[in-house]
């Protein structure tokens, strides 16, 4: 990109955190984020998803607005935001606001202090989206807050993250972060932090958080004055691209008539946010941006309605919506457009809001047929659009423009119209009418951030009844959407039903059925997964609606109300008190102990870097700048699951424009292997070489001059498949057993099969469930730094990777053979990740292996940055399994026998699929079950290679054991609680079950932890209330669970070195990578501990001297894999062995020192021993002996309720009790262990990685894949600590946090079953069906239509039936 010293209207003028930037020619294709990463030094925006789904590259636009002077600030998605259209604006980024130069702001102090910050990659987003709130309040005109918070209050505070993705911390940290500065804290409910200790005041705690001032903290993003004067209009051109940007109507319709029957490609933009949705297949040679044309802007409000521009925002129009809520008595109108406004507050997420157009949304819901919320609730008020088709200018019904054939490219939506509804008059004396108007959505996210199963919104206009005291029905407008192929409707043989009606039990009962007699004209009835559910939906949304609108003395039912009623009567400040009643998302306890012995072990030290990753200053692999002439590569993958690849072909123009080479199998150097992983138990080829075996196989690599262009390369690649003379592929387990296809588990891993007599537990049994099946899905990493590499080739036939890696030792070994050369060639460095969770382990070979392929090929860098459908496709993540089970149980419970049958889906190849069945069987023997014996078979499948994930096996193990004591109790009507507490291991069963791991009978403290977590939690109290609130409660169940987690932790060997340099400071290297859960912290705490018993005078700062520095293949050999969550404690150990040689060299020193003076300070010590010779660097290789494996023990409590009507599962409450041993750091293990959790709830309940019948993943992306977010949590999520005794074989008696936690998210599952237990026992009670029903089977994850489906798909219908039948 040229840069100009003029300024002139064709060149681009904006400004980055003060910095000024003009530009005369750019690509128009070319996002703000693609120019931040690769033209700047500014690195805090981090590409996560590409679609303006996850928050990573959040930023802050700045935009002077001469008619008003003021300056606008706004959130939005850099990835989305293309940078001409920031023409005159200032971008504000993390280090803008704060950086370790400057200075770090007090929303870097305080994510860093409040420990809320793990592997970092999406913090800096988070400081932003936090930021821009703040600064947006503070202009509000709410009286000043005291001294160091904001105007914000809580509730807007932790919404203002609502949008951003994080794998990591599970939220609640970061919620404390935001809470922190709103001036209506409770200082209370902030959590565990650095700043203040226990029992300080509420004024001390204030004073020791890192104080935020409005004004000097904003001094950082102060509007530049140059850019007041930038002309506005531009015109821009690359070599074949240009960018207009008209500021009239006049304009416009020259532009489009001048390109009118021209090839010339047009693409007409207001921000772009459509592009998250409808990637860009394909270039344009013409953009055109009407956000500056000031007919498209305007707002008009007259007697007749409020016109919006098409080009306002979502924000805006919320704004505006919300302004005329200023009447002393509530209108109609006034009513409609406040509940419009609190509807679009649910659509995305604040960031998109603030950029998408109110008219875009409603274009690609007619063009394309977006599953819009917005058509919905417009087309129930009865909204009209303006539209220009050249020099025609027409005003259309909102349901006519969504009828008609897709908009022609020469028309444009100029403005929505929102008419006023005028009451009807009525006779004197008579009851006058009035309308109600009400919108619905079921979303898996209740803050937005996730397209809604259906949307809904119903103008109804009701009067009282001359003859009776009910509601009469004049008229009414139904409409529904978000449909993924079909546009918003009305049900209007409803509609037409329902008018004139009065509101009752019959017609209500009438309504319902025809609704779903007639649910093939309004549900796309192709989407048949869900076509039932969504019907179901609508007539909950019916339902909801008109039961609400019965007067109180006659409701149909009286417990479910959403909202409020509005009645002509009701003040609007009593509604706008209602309304802005602050509403925490999330709150907690933590209970820990910190421990003292071994200071600064066990001491809740904050994370190393911590503030460096929230001003994005920490480097990742991508931030890496680009050596020069660096190439970028991108995968051409299989589509199909077994074919033959007879060519692979790129477009024409592709090949001839920056696309410099394709590589594939043939491209393996002589000497060389077509190897791209080499794991224990079998090679993974890097390239297909003549078949491909599944679905997201690398056929070949891409190398081209940028990665948005290798990006586009592969994905218009032509493939050529031939299925001639093949089998059909193996696409499930059953298959795969009818064809004998396994993977063989060698004999040091099979797990022992049986315990205990089988045939005599079952011969006790009093009962046998015989047979039983369940299955488990697979669950996606969603690591929020998708797989990444830089390989740059070097001197003497030698290559550097550099690599985000869960294990660069094996990446190392297989780059070396790939390229047939010697090891000492390579040498690969990892620095930190950014989320690994066992998919940077060996998936993460392959990136580092193409990289080092195509480098060494070419004698040029080359790096790749994995786009994340891509990711998403080829990974394959969690393995899946079927399971058949027979156990057999007594009168009271008790389990006697159980056998396993169990059938894993390990995909193409074994990866570390063996480690599985000994996993899994880990995770079962967490109850006594009298016998145990189990057939674990690995199948091979013509699927993507599974591979581990946080608890890979355990978590099954663990879930399958829960499901089948949930079964057992079923089938006696006991409570599950009952049947979990008599089958607990006692320490003798657990020496039976856990051989060589068991430990001391004081370890085993899982008794001690079932009973003390029933009194913390008040489990009986709560389980009592939740018996109570189901039995008063008709539309809303709750359930609660206890559930234990017993898992074998076991170390590995691992290596470690300590360097002394000349001043005293410390420089430290271990085999582990950091990637967030605090391994570096603790390293450097152990070493601070180990060298602190020099003793020398100011060595209690020791801490501050240490440096923990990046893993490198050649500095540090045998660093192995770091999973399973004991790398840090090894780690540990490693650095302990190696500071005590160097203590030891030390003493006789600091002896000869003391002898000529009192005071020894660690700099002269280290300095006097530099001065003789002596080693100030000691390596060791930590060797665990086999009493090193030990157990691990928590156990959780979980609340949930259900809504009947939509099958939302509402967490209340998780207490969790986990026994670390002796902590060596409780804050990071506190972060662990919430983390971990919540990524087990998106597990069980919320993420669906599911494939067609080929194999294909069908969620690929942020739009249709749901991690947890701020809103979807445990409201109230209390852990507690249980720093248990000392354990010699134990490195300083502490335990691992990071995985078991995840294996406690099934007592939310098991709490959901328990409501829906509830809901299926409610609706058998309407039929007069007493008989049990409790032992239904919930699937995994428990999605909000699997919750619908098992409570009753026609509740509705049988509840009224029951009504009726019972008058």
């Amino acid at each position: 990109m040229d840069v100009k010293k003029t300024e002139n209207q064709t060149s681009l003028v904006f400004a980055i955190n003060g910095e000024k930037f003009e530009l005369s020619s750019v690509e128009p294709s070319t996002t703000l984020l693609e120019f931040l990463r690769t033209q700047t030094r500014f690195k805090s925006v981090k590409l996560g998803c590409g679609e303006g789904g996850c928050g990573a590259c959040v930023v802050l636009i700045s935009k002077y607005d001469p008619l008003h002077d003021r300056v606008d600030d706004f959130t939005a998605s850099s990835c989305l935001t293309l940078l001409c259209s920031i023409h005159g604006c200032s971008i504000t980024t993390s280090e803008g606001i704060g950086n370790s130069k400057q200075g770090f702001h007090p929303i870097h102090q305080r994510f860093a202090g409040f420990h809320a910050s793990q592997c970092g990659f999406c913090t800096p987003g988070m400081c932003v989206s936090l930021f821009g709130a703040l600064v947006n309040a503070d202009k509000n005109n709410p009286p000043d807050p005291p001294a160091g918070f904001s105007k914000i209050n809580v509730s807007d505070a932790e919404k203002s993250i609502a949008g951003n993705l994080c794998r990591c911390t599970g939220y609640r940290p970061i919620a404390d972060v935001c809470k922190s500065f709103a001036a209506d804290v409770d200082m209370e409910d902030l959590g565990l932090n650095s700043f203040w200790g226990k029992g300080d005041s509420k004024d001390e705690k204030i004073g020791k958080l890192p104080q935020y001032d409005r004004d000097r903290d904003r001094k950082n993003i102060e509007f530049p004055m140059f850019l007041k004067e930038v002309n506005h209009d531009l015109f821009i051109a690359s070599e074949k691209h240009c960018w207009h940007k008209p500021s009239s109507l006049q304009e416009l319709q020259r532009l489009i008539e001048l390109n009118h029957g021209n090839e010339i490609k047009m693409k007409i933009v207001v921000h772009n946010t459509a592009m998250g949705y409808y990637k860009d297949r394909e270039g344009y040679d013409k953009y055109i941006d009407i956000s500056g044309i000031s007919e498209l802007l305007k707002i008009k409000k007259d007697q007749s309605g409020i016109e919006i521009g098409a080009a306002v925002t979502i924000s805006k129009a919320i704004e505006v919506l919300r302004e005329e809520n200023r009447s002393d008595f509530i209108s109609d109108f006034v009513m409609i457009l406040e509940k419009i406004a609190d509807h679009m507050n649910k659509v995305a997420s604040g960031f998109i809001r603030n950029t998408a157009s109110v008219g875009g949304n409603l274009v690609i819901a007619q063009k394309n047929k977006f599953p819009s919320d917005i058509a919905t609730i417009l087309l129930a008020v009865d909204s009209m659009v303006h539209i220009m088709t050249g020099s025609k200018f027409e005003w259309l019904a909102l349901e006519e423009f969504l009828e008609r054939p897709p908009l022609a490219f020469e028309s444009v939506l100029l403005s929505i119209k929102i008419p006023c509804l005028e009451t009807i008059k009525s006779e004197p004396l008579a009851p006058r009418s009035r309308f109600v108007f009400e919108t619905y959505r079921a979303s898996p996210r209740p803050l937005g951030n996730a397209l809604s199963y259906l949307n809904a919104a119903f103008l109804v206009q009701v009067s009282s009844c001359k003859d009776t005291d009910g509601t009469m029905i004049d008229t009414c407008r139904l409409s529904f959407g978000g449909f993924r192929n079909k546009h918003a409707i009305r049900a209007k043989h409803v509609e037409e039903f329902l008018a004139g009606k009065l509101l009752n039990v019959r017609n209500l009962y009438d309504a319902v059925n025809l609704l779903t007699a007639t649910a093939t004209t309004i549900i796309p009835q192709d989407e048949t997964s869900e076509s039932a559910y969504i019907s179901s939906l609508a007539v909950g949304f019916l339902f909801q609606f008109f039961n609400s609108l019965s007067d109180s003395s006659a409701r149909i039912t009286n417990d479910y109300l959403n909202g409020y009623t509005h009645l002509p009567s009701v003040k609007a400040s009593n509604i706008k008190e209602n309304q802005n009643q602050a509403t925490l998302l999330s709150s907690g306890k933590q209970v820990i102990v910190a421990g003292s012995e071994y200071s600064p072990i066990g001491e809740p030290v904050m994370k190393s870097g911590a503030a460096l990753q929230a001003s994005g200053e920490a480097v990742f692999v991508d931030d890496i700048p680009s050596p020069p002439n660096c190439l970028h590569g991108a995968y051409i993958y299989s589509e199909k699951p077994l074919a033959r690849i007879t060519s692979i072909k790129l477009r024409q123009e592709l090949e001839l424009d920056g696309v410099r080479d394709i590589l594939s199998s043939k491209d393996i150097p002589n000497g060389g292997e077509n190897l791209g992983a080499k794991p224990t138990f079998g090679k993974e080829t890097l390239f297909a070489e003549d078949i491909a075996r599944c679905v997201g196989e690398r056929l070949a690599f891409v190398v081209a001059d940028t990665q948005k262009l290798a990006d586009m390369a592969a994905n218009s690649a032509l493939v050529d498949y031939s299925i001639e003379n093949l089998e059909p592929p193996i696409l499930c387990v059953e298959d795969a057993v009818e064809r004998s296809s396994f993977f063989e588990v060698p004999p040091y891993l099979s797990p022992k099969n049986q315990i205990g007599d089988i045939s005599k537990g079952m011969a006790d049994a009093d009962h046998k469930i015989v047979s039983s099946e369940m299955k488990l899905g697979s669950q996606y990493y969603f690591y929020m730094e998708t797989q990444t590499a830089l390989a740059v080739p070097d001197e003497d036939n030698c290559i550097t990777v550099y690599l985000s890696s869960q294990g660069p030792e094996f990446a190392h070994s297989t780059v070396a053979r790939c390229l047939g050369i010697p090891e000492n060639n390579v040498r690969v460095i990892t620095r930190r990740v950014g989320g690994g969770f066992g998919g940077k382990g060996v998936k993460s070979v392959a990136a580092a292996v193409s990289c080092a392929l195509a480098a060494h090929k070419l004698q040029r860098p080359v790096r790749m940055y994995l786009n994340r459908k891509t990711d998403m496709i080829m990974v394959g993540g969690r393995h899946p399994m079927k399971i058949t089970y027979s156990v057999g149980f007594k009168n009271n419970g008790k389990i006697t026998a159980l056998h396993l049958e169990i059938l894993v889906n390990a995909g193409i190849y074994p990866d570390v699929s063996p480690i599985i069945p000994g996993n899994i069987a880990g995770g079962l023997k967490k109850y006594d079950w009298g016998a145990l014996s189990f057939d674990i078979k690995l199948c091979k499948t013509n699927h993507p290679s599974r591979s581990a994930m946080r608890a890979p096996g355990e978590v099954q193990g663990s879930f399958i054991a829960e499901g089948i004591i949930e079964k057992v109790a079923a089938t006696l009507s006991m409570e599950v609680d009952s049947v979990r507490s008599i089958n607990l291991h006692t320490y003798t069963s657990l020496k039976e079950f856990y051989e060589g791991s068991y430990g001391e009978p004081l370890e085993y403290t899982m008794p001690l932890i079932w009973n003390k977590l029933d009194v913390s939690a008040n489990y009986e109290l709560r389980v009592n209330k939740v018996k109570e609130f189901n039995r008063i409660s008709t539309w809303k169940k709750r359930g609660i669970s206890r559930v234990p987690v017993l898992q074998e932790m076991h170390l590995k060997p691992t290596p470690g070195k300590v360097s002394i340099l000349s001043d005293g400071s410390v420089v430290v290297e271990v085999g582990g990578i950091e990637m967030g859960q605090g391994l570096w912290t603790k390293v450097k705490q152990m070493t601070a501990f180990v060298l602190g018993a020099v003793q020398c005078d100011g060595s209690g700062s020791l801490l501050d001297k240490v440096r923990v520095i990046q893993a490198d293949t050649l500095g540090m050999i045998q660093g192995g894999l770091t999973v399973g969550s004991t790398t840090s404690e090894a780690s540990c150990e490693a650095i302990r062995l190696s500071c005590n040689i160097l203590v030891e060299r030390l003493k006789p020193i600091k002896k000869k020192l003391q002898e000529k003076m009192s005071s020894i300070k660690w700099e002269d010590l280290i300095l006097q021993a530099s001065t003789q010779a002596v080693n100030l660097s000691a390596s060791s290789y930590y060797v665990p002996s086999s009493s090193t494996s030990y157990l691990n023990y928590g156990a959780a409590v979980s609340e949930v309720e259900i809504d009947l009507l939509t099958g939302e599962t509402r967490f209340l409450q998780t207490d969790i009790i986990y026994d670390c041993g002796q902590s060596l750091n409780p804050a990071v293990d506190l972060g662990q262990i919430e983390g971990s959790f919540i990524q087990g709830l998106g597990f069980f309940m919320l993420e669906e990685y599911e494939t067609n019948l080929d194999g294909l993943v069908l969620e690929d992306g942020t739009w249709n894949y749901k991690i947890p977010t701020i809103d979807t949590i445990p409201q109230q999520f209390n852990v507690e600590i249980l720093n248990s005794g000392h354990h010699q074989h134990r490195v300083l008696s502490s335990k691992a946090s990071g995985e078991p936690p995840l294996l406690l998210a099934a007592s939310v599952h098991c709490a959901t079953r328990t409501a829906v237990k509830e809901a299926r026992k409610q609706l058998r009670s309407w039929s007069n069906l007493d008989e049990s029903d409790s032992t239904f089977q919930l699937e995994v994850p428990a999605t909000m239509p699997v919750v619908k489906e098992l409570s009753g798909l026609d509740i509705v219908q049988r509840y009224l039936k029951w009504k009726m039948d019972d008058k």
